[in-house]
């Protein structure tokens, strides 16, 4: 099965949608992985819109039997926090001004004289990196491996969009061309954007060295509808395929 880390961004925007201390992000945290998540990761942008940097510093406080992935752009304050928190694993994400949320993954040889010094940097500290990259794109793997990532994590939106229409087959081949890639490469594959305990099970048995799925607003919405422990069940259950 794939590990699940659950992405408790949506909490932290529900919570700064009113201010105050509710909900309690950490009480969630704490929760979710009573029920089993493998791994809790965080996005702190730059706007603070849901994750603050004090959340991902209570995050790596408060969270020890379990993984922890900051997700985020190559922007120094974002950087300066992952290498003062040392997170478990550090997801360096591309981001455009004003997106709602990321919508595109690495073109790593592109920007391989960016991203290998902060590889490089990060690694030091005994961080595990993972680069976002697009599906198909078998190039960036390459590259990827050549700066020396540990993973790439695979953009799922274009297979979950596919899923939605009855026909997934040709997004998923693309993600199944990356992940074939990586193990080439000798690096493990993560997962993440859109994906749903009902599109997840194709995925995992389709991609069989899936490693990790970050998992946030649609388990969050799961859970508003059958709760907390039921929606990280029904998550976890999926990541089994």
């Amino acid at each position: 099965m794939a590990k699940l880390s659950v992405n408790v961004n949506k909490i932290a925007t529900l919570r700064n949608a009113r201010g105050g201390g509710a909900p309690d992000l950490m009480g969630f945290v704490g929760h979710i992985i009573a029920f089993g998540a493998h791994g809790i990761t965080v996005h702190p942008r730059a706007d603070r819109r849901h994750i603050t940097p004090d959340d991902a510093r209570a995050v790596v406080r408060g969270v020890k039997a379990v993984e922890t992935n900051f997700e985020g752009d190559v922007r120094e304050e974002f950087l300066d926090l992952v290498l003062e928190c040392r997170p478990t694993q550090c997801t360096l994400v591309p981001v455009q001004p004003g997106e709602v949320t990321s919508n595109h993954g690495w073109a790593v040889a592109q920007w391989a004289f960016l991203l290998a010094p902060v590889v490089a940097r990060i690694k030091q500290e005994g961080i595990r990196v993972s680069l976002f990259v697009e599906p198909g794109d078998t190039a960036s793997v390459r590259a990827a491996a050549s700066i020396g990532a540990d993973r790439i994590e695979i953009y799922t939106e274009p297979y979950a969009a596919a899923f939605l229409r009855g026909e997934p087959g040709a997004e998923l081949d693309r993600v199944l061309r990356s992940a074939q890639a990586a193990d080439q490469c000798g690096l493990q594959v993560n997962a993440g954007h859109d994906l749903t305990h009902l599109n997840l099970p194709l995925l995992v048995r389709q991609v069989p060295n899936l490693a990790e799925v970050s998992i946030g607003h649609h388990l969050i919405s799961h859970a508003l509808l059958v709760g907390m422990e039921r929606a990280v069940g029904d998550y976890l259950k999926a990541a089994q395929g």
